[in-house]
């Protein structure tokens, strides 16, 4: 078989990119190992509103987030957002997913299930990939391979192309009987509950999801699901989850940072498998699809000209320089306000924080696409927040 472009991967992230493809008149093959798309399930479901409009697929909502509830270690809690500005959609993955996946079958792109690649060489004028098909073997001559295989992707490890900067492992449950509040989200924080980022509890329609999120380097003797049953049976909170039952649960990496390089000769990666998730969220949907409109008309160029070199791929890749560096100031606010301090600290912060006149500002600049502005904001104009200032300004200089 002969194509343009071979997907690997067919989340979110791929879709889309097919479909932009496809729209530009690209001979476009998607390949997915699961049988169905939306399988597994291993994500918060939480689509911001400007990748929403993208895909506009407001119909595969369960429910649309306003607001935060945020509570430190020792019980401090403060609420912000604005009834009247959405900040997260919350949806169905499978639903969404199989949307966007049949948005890019719709404009051209021709999707396999129950596929995975196998092996891939580059040739002269192409790259030959070898695809095991349920039990068929094929060869696929494209002139590009795109890794959209998320974070354990096969076109990342066999193109040598590194590991994620930053991973995160991400713990997820469903369950029925939790009492939130309509349109706001909970987030619990301490080192007991998750060390260095925090809990979630996600109003999800009928149910919500709780989950919790850690980096690798910070996982000592207890799993992510021992925080977990600290969070619900044990910790200062528990009472608020007395009455839930569970219906799912779901565990997997959160790969942040972005990749250092992202191609090699004919080969590009994309979403989870760069590594583009946001170091703040763990989001990957908004990400990704940026990096896709940002990249998008230099490559449809190389392959319109079948110029695929590795020159000529790390010249698109730097189209992406701009999210990598917001995802490093992102990265480096969230340390000096969370991860890299202790519960006595957060605590502290946490009592700032609830000041009226802060709360002001973290509504009127809090945006969770850019968190940057708001947190320089709160380190300029905030007295207890100005000696973090000058080890900002320290971290930013160095690019750490």
């Amino acid at each position: 078989m002969i194509v343009d472009v071979l997907v690997i991967g067919a989340g979110p992230v791929g879709g889309y990119l097919c479909r932009e493809l496809s729209s530009n008149s690209i001979s476009v093959l998607q390949i997915e190992e699961h049988a169905e798309i939306g399988r597994p399930f291993q994500c918060a479901g939480l689509v911001t509103p400007s990748a929403m409009d993208k895909v506009a697929l407001h119909d595969t909502t369960l429910t649309d987030v306003w607001g935060a509830r945020m509570h430190s270690p020792d019980g401090t809690s403060i609420q912000i957002g604005n009834p009247n500005v959405v900040r997260e959609h919350v949806v169905c993955r499978k639903r969404f997913d199989e949307a966007v996946v049949r948005q890019g079958i719709a404009a051209g792109t021709e999707l396999w299930l129950n596929s995975t690649i196998i092996n891939s060489e580059v040739m002269d004028d192409h790259i030959l990939c070898t695809v095991k098909k349920s039990d068929e073997i094929i060869e696929v001559k494209a002139k590009l391979l795109c890794g959209a295989d998320g974070a354990h992707s096969w076109v990342r490890r066999h193109a040598k192309l590194g590991r994620p900067p930053e991973t995160m492992i991400g713990f997820q449950a469903e369950v029925v009987g939790y009492p939130g509040l309509p349109g706001i989200l909970d987030m619990y924080t301490g080192h007991e509950i998750a060390p260095g980022l925090f809990s979630w509890v996600i109003p999800n329609g009928d149910t919500h999801r709780i989950g919790l999120w850690v980096r690798t380097k910070d996982v000592d003797e207890r799993s992510c699901e021992m925080l977990y049953d600290y969070l619900i049976n044990d910790s200062l909170f528990s009472f608020r989850f007395n009455d839930i039952t569970e219906v799912a649960r779901y565990c997997g990496p959160v790969p942040a940072g972005v990749l250092k390089k992202i191609s090699r000769e004919r080969i590009l990666l994309f979403g989870d498998a760069a590594a583009i998730c946001k170091p703040t969220t763990g989001g990957g949907i908004g990400p990704g699809f940026e990096q896709v409109d940002l990249m998008l008309p230099d490559l449809l160029k190389c392959i319109q000209n079948n110029d695929l070199s590795e020159k000529a791929l790390n010249k698109v890749s730097k189209k992406i320089d701009s999210i990598r560096k917001n995802h490093r100031r992102a990265r480096q606010l969230r340390d000096l306000f969370l991860t890299e301090v202790d519960d006595a600290e957060l605590n502290e912060i946490f009592r700032v924080f609830a000041r009226p006149e802060v709360i002001e500002m973290i509504n009127e600049l809090g945006d969770i696409e850019k968190p940057v502005p708001l947190g320089m904001k709160l380190l300029k104009d905030v007295p207890e927040f100005r000696k973090m200032s000058l080890k900002a300004a320290w971290t930013m200089l160095l690019g750490n």
